[in-house]
């Protein structure tokens, strides 16, 4: 079983993603339950941003109803010893082209202290 914490900054753009796109909730439950069998992700729909050997940051699609054929990105760190995942980032693609490569990079370099 796999654990799940948030950060502080994804709890305020999900809450603001949230009041547009109602069935994010539950979304997020299908994308959780998908993450327990390849925490990884899947290959079509995953990347793998950075590999600093027991935590893994991977960027997903996260397939929303309300959104019907687009996709919102969610950026999550894969802790593989502790079975953590920490969700860092969610965005719509439409939006915001890429991840926040310097809130990956401040925590990262807040594990290693």
């Amino acid at each position: 079983m796999i654990s799940y914490e948030r950060l502080s900054t994804f709890d305020k753009e999900f809450k603001k993603l949230f009041k547009k796109y109602r069935s994010l909730n539950e979304d997020l439950t299908v994308f959780k339950d998908a993450l327990e069998l390849f925490p990884c992700g899947q290959s079509n729909n995953s990347q793998i941003v950075n590999d600093s050997g027991n935590v893994k940051i991977i960027k997903s699609r996260l397939f929303c109803r309300y959104l019907r054929g687009s996709t919102l990105r969610i950026v999550y760190a894969y802790h593989q010893n502790e079975n953590l995942i920490c969700f860092l980032e969610i965005y719509f693609k439409g939006q915001k082209e890429n991840e926040d490569r310097s809130r990956i990079k401040a925590y990262l370099s807040e594990l290693t202290k």
